[in-house]
């Protein structure tokens, strides 16, 4: 059986519209509670949430399908997904449950489901789950008497606040710096600018006003701009970019200059392995991470291994071959010694902390590796040619030959946008370019 539900980091859709309707939503809340009612103790879901106005649906229909299966349920409000992943271990709860969609504007949302581990889901169980919902799950329905309850944890966020502070190296302070974070409007609204300014430093927030609409709207990781700008306002020391659930988070040096994903791995893989803590001898990555880091790491002895995209095909990837750390270049950081997912505070934590530890300036001590020159373009589906399609296959058997062997090209379909995705890397900046506009070009049928 394929899945029809799920996507590479869960279910994700528009709002209202199937598969993110309270309908879907009851039954994958049913499904779930199906699969993971194992054992006679009373079974306990944790349920979080984002910023945006669908989640005020979506949660209380997860929360009846839980309900009505005999489990019950945990509301934790607006939290990080990581907050999620950490309090469903430290709950013992046996199931974990996120309604985000992550990056997307407000009209999407997402349901991210973590086993009693904290992980997420395997392909495997995502398919047994989908198998429920298809097929029902009326004939497990819990008695009157066993009905779940619905209760809110009223210090979820001081749990979390505790726990990515002791993540932060003992002795160590941010006191002096100062610090503009982006909040995305979105799901560490709260506990970002808290954790920080607890931790010593000066603090200049932005996107931290979610109305239900403005979520990742020109805030966030995805839109930089704002606080880059900030950064240089005030002088600051550094930036810092969540996206809207807060498990992928980016940095701007004091001089507003971006720094992706591939770099924060690349300075805390260096770091870690200077101090003796790195495991595995390497890095996780995935096949979107630049040449310039695998070079890097080479430099040091040390391997990158590529993944598919996703940062729960890293982390599988990290617990198989016994390394703790990887992540993606969009700024998914999954550090093992502290979290079974992206975490973007705890990952900003521990950029901080080098900071902390060189006494130099961001844009000398966190730009590890020069980058090569890597361009990435996304090609809506709407009216363009299918993946598979013959014109397409072409088109990328000639890129490949173009760009040769100092070259890198992929495309691939996004698994949570109605997305392809075209990524091209070498030496040769307008050679990437020309690829890449010509790949583009056929996908969308212009030619045609």
């Amino acid at each position: 059986m394929t899945r029809t539900l799920f996507g590479t980091d869960g279910i994700r859709g528009t709002a209202n519209s199937e598969p993110m309707t309270a309908e879907t939503a009851l039954g994958v809340g049913m499904a779930a509670a199906r699969h993971f009612l194992r054992g006679d103790h009373r079974h306990r879901a944790v349920i979080g949430k984002d910023t945006r106005l669908s989640g005020y649906m979506i949660e209380p229909a997860l929360t009846a399908g839980f309900v009505s299966m005999g489990m019950d349920v945990i509301l934790i409000g607006p939290m990080p997904t990581p907050a999620v992943a950490m309090l469903t271990r430290s709950l013992r709860a046996d199931l974990g449950v996120m309604i985000s969609a992550s990056h997307n504007p407000y009209q999407d949302n997402g349901i991210k489901l973590f086993g009693p581990d904290g992980h997420k889901l395997s392909d495997a169980v995502e398919r047994e789950i989908e198998e429920h919902v298809d097929n029902g799950v009326d004939t497990h329905l819990a008695a009157p008497g066993l009905l779940g309850r619905a209760m809110r944890l009223d210090d979820a966020q001081g749990r979390y606040t505790e726990f990515v502070k002791q993540t932060f190296p003992r002795g160590l302070t941010l006191e002096g710096l100062k610090i503009v974070v982006d909040c995305a409007n979105g799901a560490a609204y709260k506990v970002a600018p808290e954790v920080l300014w607890e931790l010593g430093a000066e603090v200049v927030p932005i996107g931290v006003a979610p109305d239900g609409f403005n979520i990742n709207k020109d805030c966030g990781s995805t839109a930089t701009e704002t606080m880059q700008s900030q950064v240089v306002a005030h002088a600051a020391d550094l930036g810092i970019a969540f996206d809207g659930d807060a498990d992928r988070v980016l940095i701007a040096d004091e001089s507003g200059a971006l720094m992706d994903g591939d770099q924060i791995i690349g300075l805390i893989a260096g770091r870690w392995h200077a101090e003796g803590r790195l495991l595995g001898g390497g890095v996780v990555a995935t096949v979107m991470s630049n040449l310039g880091l695998e070079s890097y790491l080479g430099g040091r002895g040390l391997t990158l291994e590529r993944t598919r995209v996703g940062d729960r095909y890293v982390v599988e990837s990290m617990r198989k071959r016994g390394f703790n750390l990887g992540g993606e270049q969009s700024g998914h950081i999954i550090l093992g010694d502290h979290g079974t997912t992206g975490d973007g505070l705890v990952a900003a934590l521990q950029v901080l902390a080098a900071l902390v530890v060189s006494g130099g300036r961001a844009s000398e001590t966190c730009r590890v590796f020069e980058p090569l020159p890597q361009l990435l373009r996304n090609v809506s589906l709407d009216g363009g040619l299918a993946l598979e399609d013959e014109a397409v296959q072409g088109a990328i058997t000639a890129g490949t030959e173009r760009l040769g062997p100092k070259g890198r090209l992929l495309v691939r379909e996004s698994g949570t946008e109605p997305l392809i995705r075209v990524m091209a890397e070498g030496e040769d900046s307008a050679l990437i370019n020309a690829v890449v506009d010509d790949i583009a070009a056929v996908i969308a049928n212009e030619e045609g």
